[in-house]
This record gives structure tokens, sequence and C-alpha cells, in this order.
């Protein structure tokens, strides 16, 4: 579709019917919303006037008030901005639901990444065979992760599903019932949401988007591509973190993790049970009913837990019990539809996603610390300990433990959940819960630690059905991801445990801390050189290693065109799977619909079957290129590493930014920080509310700070076409680019330029306004473009109608926090506090992937 097509269909599918819609919604009688939507548009315009002749956010609310209301205290003043931010929240959500809505439309044309698109290339190319080939070998797999992002509740996100469908079908009536309902719906939890909440709020979208879209894609595959029924193979799976990833959550125990795996058995069994109805509809024949009664009541009992006996080898054994019979009695009618049932339950299991284990590094030593003391192994420290005494000790030491003689309750609870695993997998089959994530590894300890733990919980080598997963997320932890799993490699100990992988390794790379750490370029490029290490140390090992990209929504995060940054990945990294995390906004923005699942899910298969079958030359870097991205990489990284180490770093978000608010806005279980110490430690920050808190603040600077300064260090030295050169043919350094481009997009300086007049943080602020100039100059003049994004359409659009909407919002919420550093009264500051809170939501809402 061309530029101007896809203007018009924006034009009309999202812009008209959202000025339509929002017309319809500022008329509707909310409580003590009256004028609300006529006073909008002056608001926003007062807010773009004010910020472009540089007024506070303080004097562009205070003018806003005298021009054009007749409020004369502060109280009417507070509540009527409380009421914007309510207003404008439920803007952002009838936008969400338009441009949902509009998705295959906006989409139409872009055929690229789906997977027609492959095999007509095939066809073309003559490779139909190797694509086939390709496919019976590869896997997606998405995960779900625990990181709160999702700024809408439950009964929000039902909503705009609803919405959705009515503004498809232009249902007036109902999307007025529904803006009402929309209207009084709160968009806040007046409780923190326990981690079983979260899965439950996940396994919603498993449900009703998941179960139908992923069945869809392998219907497709196997009938329409590879045409082998009978040789099943589940080439897209689903991870699961709610319930088991235990970094930093204290309230994720061996008991919660039980419960998400009873849920996710019970979600899978209500799909099989519904599903099952279409069935029975159709196998009305002699000998058949029985066997059908018998599978229904079975899953009935099961899933409403008035029985537990039921196994996936059953469950399949019955199928194939009225398969065959349909076959030899019944001249195997609708038996294509018996097939896609068993499909879906080899694709499902009674698992239906895989639920991870993941803990911190830190934590595993606190407990060998624990057993050393208690086993009295040692009088020296653990943590003084040489690299080669640990490995002695985790391989050779042997004790059976029971957890309940440990004080410690985080280190009872860590040997229960070794135990938990075993009771889910025989339970739910070994997909159910068989992996093991260890967040911060450094060095092979971290890795036999956990193998040593299941050992002194008395499970063999044989029964120990688990891969376990070091993530490798800082610099530090990258640089020596080579030398660790080659240490791991050639360790005889290990050979046996890969043996009974089938000698693959899972390795997990995180972009959110890495970047945090060494900076945007640094963090990526680090990255990308650390698979290709391990790509070459495990090729020599004869280790089929897959990797897991801890990717968030924003590029800072790792997030942005998943497509383009697989299909980047080159011949020197290994392609076995993709693996990938998404979270919060990214699941209801990007898989929240059976369109838009399916969608990118092709897009993820497409790229992992573009870089092993066809030639991509764009996908190769070579030495010169190396060299220049090298030198980009090492310049911009000692920008970001001379700004982290600037004293007023840490103050400036504490003081200056939104940071503190985040743990206040109820929307998940964690806590933001790591540690509960009442210092703010960089180190013990996580990566959301890090990431989140320069987007509050329309700065961005962990997506492109230090970028700006490499590209023009080079371009000084006279290499602007060796970098135009690099962006027009490495699709590595173009998606790294690109991606940057989307976060200097979403930033907006003039919001904070307030802040240069403090005597404290001015001189901060003014080196982060420098660095975005910076990357906004040199990115254009070496991508070649007049303005951000201008190849990504659609995406531009989306984010300049999106920041049109926040506007008035993020002048809210910097008035608050001016009002808040000023107010001496406890009690007025506690209410701009909560200003500043509940302006989280719409900006992050806007915003999709800011966090």
């Amino acid at each position: 579709m061309s530029k101007l097509n896809l203007e018009t269909t924006f034009t009309q599918e999202v812009h008209n019917k959202y000025l339509v819609f929002n017309t319809l919604f500022s008329r509707l009688p909310y409580d003590k919303m009256t004028n609300i939507g006529t006073l909008m548009p002056f608001l926003y315009e007062n807010a773009k006037q004010g910020f472009e002749n540089q007024l506070t956010p303080k004097q562009i609310i205070d003018q806003f008030i005298e021009k054009f209301t007749n409020i004369k205290t502060e109280k009417e003043k507070i509540d009527l901005l409380f009421r914007f931010i309510t207003y404008i929240e439920r803007q952002v959500v009838l936008f969400d639901s338009v441009e949902d809505a509009a998705f295959e439309k906006l989409n139409a044309g872009n055929t690229n990444g789906t997977l027609n698109n492959i095999m007509a290339l095939a066809n073309q190319q003559n490779k139909l065979e190797e694509v086939k080939e390709k496919l019976r070998n590869f896997k997606v797999r998405v995960v779900f992760t625990a990181h709160p992002t999702q700024f809408y509740p439950n009964s929000v996100l039902r909503i705009i599903q609803d919405l959705e469908v009515c503004i498809k079908n232009n249902d007036i009536t109902t999307i007025d019932s529904l803006l009402q309902q929309l209207g009084k719906t709160p968009f806040i939890n007046d409780i923190q949401p326990t981690p079983v909440e979260e899965a439950q709020s996940i396994i919603f979208f498993l449900r009703h988007v998941y179960y139908e879209s992923l069945g869809f894609l392998h219907e497709k595959i196997h009938n329409d591509i590879l045409n082998d029924n009978d040789d099943f193979n589940s080439i897209l799976e689903l991870g699961f973190w709610p319930g088991g990833d235990r970094d930093g959550n204290p309230f994720v125990t061996a008991e919660i993790t039980k419960k998400v795996a009873q849920e996710l058995r019970t979600a899978i069994l209500k799909c099989y049970y519904n599903h099952f109805k279409e069935i029975r509809r159709r196998f009305t024949f002699k000998g058949v009913i029985p066997l059908l009664d018998k599978i229904n009541n079975r899953i009935y009992t099961n899933m409403f837990g008035l029985k537990d006996d039921l196994t996936l080898e059953q469950l399949l054994a019955q199928l194939d019990e009225v398969r065959t019979l349909m076959i030899e009695k019944h001249s195997s009618m609708f038996l294509d539809e018996l097939d896609k049932f068993i499909r879906r339950v080899k694709l499902f299991g009674l698992h239906f996603a895989s639920l991870d284990i993941r803990q911190d590094s830190s934590i595993h030593e606190r407990v060998f610390q624990a057993i050393v003391e208690k086993y009295e192994v040692s009088k020296t420290p653990y943590a003084e300990w040489t690299h080669e005494e640990r490995v002695k000790f985790l391989t050779t030491f042997d004790v059976l433990i029971n957890e309940d003689e440990f004080e410690d309750e985080l280190i009872r609870d860590t040997f229960k959940t070794i135990r938990t695993i075993q009771e889910i997998q025989a339970k739910n089959g070994e997909k159910a819960c068989n992996r093991y994530i260890i967040s911060n590894s450094v060095t092979s300890c971290a890795v036999l630690e956990v193998i040593a733990m299941f050992r002194f919980c008395g499970i063999s080598d044989a029964d120990r059905k688990v891969d376990i997963v070091p993530l490798f997320e800082t610099i530090e932890g990258l640089d020596k991801a080579q030398e660790t799993m080659g240490e791991l490699y050639t360790m005889e100990y290990y050979k046996k445990h890969l043996a009974s992988r089938k000698n693959a390794q899972t390795i997990m790379l995180g972009f959110s801390d890495g970047t945090k750490d060494g900076g945007y370029i640094k963090a990526n490029w680090e990255i990308y050189k650390t698979k290709e290490k391990l790509t070459e140390v495990s090729n020599q090992n004869d280790v089929a290693v897959v990797f897991f990209d801890g990717r968030g929504g924003p590029p800072a995060r790792g997030g942005g065109k998943s497509h383009q940054f697989y299909a980047s990945q080159g011949p020197t990294i290994a392609n076995n799977e993709i693996q990938i995390t998404i979270q919060g906004q990214t699941i209801s923005s990007m898989y929240g619909s059976i369109p838009q699942a399916i969608f990118n899910f092709e897009q993820l298969l497409s790229a992992g079957i573009i870089n092993d079958v066809f030639t991509n030359n764009m996908s190769i870097i070579n030495p010169e290129e190396r060299a220049l991205i090298e030198e980009l990489a090492e310049l911009g990284g000692q920008k970001y590493i001379d700004l982290k180490n600037h004293p007023q770093f840490v103050p400036y978000l504490e003081n200056k930014s939104t940071l503190k608010y985040y743990g206040k806005t109820k929307i998940g279980s964690r806590p933001s920080k790591r540690k509960s110490s009442s210092q703010l430690k960089l180190t013990d920050l996580r990566a959301i509310p890090f990431v989140g808190s320069w987007s509050q603040l329309k700065q961005n600077v962990p997506g492109y700070y230090g970028f700006g300064t490499a590209l023009l260090e080079k371009i000084n030295q006279g290499k602007l076409e060796e970098l135009r050169s690099l962006y027009q043919n490495s699709l590595y350094f173009k998606t790294l680019m690109q991606n940057s481009m989307m976060a200097l997009s979403k930033s907006f300086f003039p919001l904070t330029s307030y802040m240069k007049n403090d005597p404290v943080y001015g001189p901060f602020w003014e080196i982060l306004k420098e660095e975005y100039q910076k990357s906004f100059d040199s990115m254009l003049l070496v991508s070649g473009q007049k303005e951000l994004m201008e190849t990504e359409q659609i995406g531009m659009l989306s984010v300049n109608y999106r920041e049109q909407i926040v506007l008035p919002l993020l002048a809210i919420q910097q008035y608050a926090l001016q009002k808040v550093e000023e107010t001496q009264s406890e009690e007025i500051r506690l209410i701009f506090e909560k200003m500043v809170t509940r302006s989280l939501f719409g900006n992050i809402n806007a915003s999709r992937n800011s966090a």
C-alpha cells in the first residue's frame, strides 16, 4: 500500500471514526464530567501553545484555569484536573479500540513476513522443500512475562475487546452503551494484585485469543504447507512467567506456582470442553456416542476439580479410539474436525503454556551459604570461595535436604519450588514446567547451583527433566558468557545433563539490564556479538543452542519490530528457535486479538525461515561494517556510562521523574526494586520503572542516549557516506537505528524545559537535551529521512495521534510534580502525589510500548 493510501486508510478507519465516537463520548452523562469534553480542546491548545512558548506546566495549567473556567479555589482546581485525567484515560481506550478494530485494513497491503508471502517466495525460487524442512525443525516460543506494564485492569481490557468488535460492525447503539460503561468503570486497582491474579489476567488472552490463533496457524501449516497430518509438530508454543518468576518478587512461592499451574490446566480444559461440543454435534453415530460421553465427562470432572485423574496420554488414547472407529465404521465422516481437535490437544497438552521458574543468582548464593553453615562444610563464607572450590563442591558434595530444617523462609521455599516442579510435571506433563532460569548469571556456578539443588532434593539425573537456562543480562555477564558456556560444555558433569536434554541448551539474553548497564547501542551490539560467540562455542561442542530474548516493549528494553530484528540476525547466529518475551501492553496491543496474534506470530515464524532458507545479504555484516558498528558502540557506550556515573543521574530520576510513583500504581504484584533498602541504587532498580520514568518525562534516554554522540563523531571524521551505506546495507544497523528513532519520536523536551532553570538539575537537563538533539539530527542525516519514522507511516501516524491525546495529561502530570516540590502542606502534597500517580496510567497506555 502506498504512503498516500496508508494515510487515507488511517484517516478513514482511525482518525474519522475516533472523531465521531469521541464526539459521542464527550456528550455522555458521566458523573462529575459535565463540560469536560467541551473544555478538552481548549486545554490541548493551551498546552500546545504554552510549550511552544516555553511556558512551565504550572503556568500552562494556571493560564487555562483563569481563561476558560470560573474556578476560584484550589480544591475546585484539583477536582477539575482529576476529572481531566479520568476523561483522557478513556479517550486513550477509545483510540486503542478504534485503531485495533482497523488492524486488518491497515495491514491489508502488508504481506511482508506472512506465511503466504514466504510460500510465494519459495515457489519462485524453487525452495518449497527447504521451507518445509525448516518448518519441521523450527519453533517459535512466545513467553508471557510477569512484568507489570499493563495499566488497564481486566474489566477495561474486556470493554476494549467488545468495543473493537462493535466498531468493526459500526454498531453505534452498543458502542454508546460500552462508552457509558467505560465512563463508570474504575481504571485503578484498590489493592495490589496477587501473582495468581496476574496470571489469571493473561490466561484470559490464552483462552480467548491464543487457543484459536495458534490453532489456526498450526492448521494452516500442517494442512496447507506440510501436508503431514499424522506427524504433528508444535511449531508455535507458549511460555508463562506469572506465578513462576520469583526474581525479586517475595509474593511468588512454591504454593503460588502450584496454583498457577492448576489455573493453566483448568483454562485449557475449559477450551477443550467448549471445543468438544462441536465434535459431539457431528459425531452422532452408533458406537461413537458412548466414547464421546466418556471423554466429555472426564474433561468436565477434571475441569471443575471434581476429579484429578486425567493425563494427556489418556486423553489422546481415548481420542484415537474414536478416530479409529470413525475410519473403520463410519467412512471417516467429519474426521477433519476430530483431527483438528486432536492437534489442539497435542499443541496445548494439559498445561496450555509452559510455566518457567526464574530466580536471581544472588538468592541461590544465599541458599548455598546456608547449606555450608548448616552442614559445616567450611568456616569460610561461600561468597569468598574460589571458583574452583565452588565447582568441586557443586559437582561432588551430596546431602539429602529437609527444607523444614532451615529457618529462612526464602531458603525453605527455594527447595519447595524444586519439588513443586516435579509435582506439576507429574500432573500436567513435562512441558508444564521444565525450565529454570537464573537471572544475573555470570559464571558456570550459577548453572551448577541449580543442578545441585535438584540433587540435594533427592532427584536423580534421570528424573531431572528440566532445562537450566542462564540469563546473561549485564555487560559483565555478556562478556563472560562464552567462557562460562565453554566451561560447562567441556565439563563431564554437565555433559551428562546436556545428554539428557538432547544436547540442546537454551540461553537467555536480557536487553533491559544490559541497556541500563551499558546504554542502548552498546548493549544491543554486545548481545549480538555474544550470540555469535555462543553460537561458535556451542557448534564446537555439538550443542544445539537456542537463544531466548528478554525483549520488552520499548526499544530501550529490546522492543521494536520483531520480524525485522530476527531477520537481521544473520548466518553467524544460531537459528534453531525464536524465543521471545512479551508483556503487559505488548500482549494487548500486538497480540490482543486473533487477527493481531496471527499476524505477529507469522512475522516471527517467517523471520526464522528467511534467515536459513533465503539469501539475505542485508543480514550479513562485513568486516568494514563490523568495525564501524564496534566504534559506534564503544563511543555510545562511553557516553552513556559517563551519564550513568554523573552524580545527578539517580537523584534526577528520584526527584524529578515519576520513578517513586510506580510502586503506588498497584498494577503488579512485584516491587519496583529487587531489594527493599531505603537508599535507591541503580543496580537494584527494575528496568520497567527505570525506562518508564524516562518515558513519562518524554525524554526516553535509554532508547538513544550515546547514539547521537557516536554518529556525530564519525560524521565529523568524514564517515557520513560509510554510515549511510551501513544504514542502507545492514538490516541489523537499520533496525537498531529505526527502533531508536521510535524512542526519539516519543520524546518531547519542551515538556520539561522548565527544569533547565533548576539550580540543582538544570545543567543535567541540558546534557540530556543536547544528546537528544545530536541523536535527532544525526539519525535523520544518516538515514536520509526528513522526519522520524518516515518509512513507517502507520506507526508514525499512530504515535503522533497518541501524543496529541495525552499532551494535556502530560502537562497535568508535570504541573502536579511542580506542586509536590513547592507545597508545604503535607495534606495537599499527598493529593498532588496522587495526581502524579493517576496520570501514569493514561500516559503509559497511550504509548503502548513505553515500559
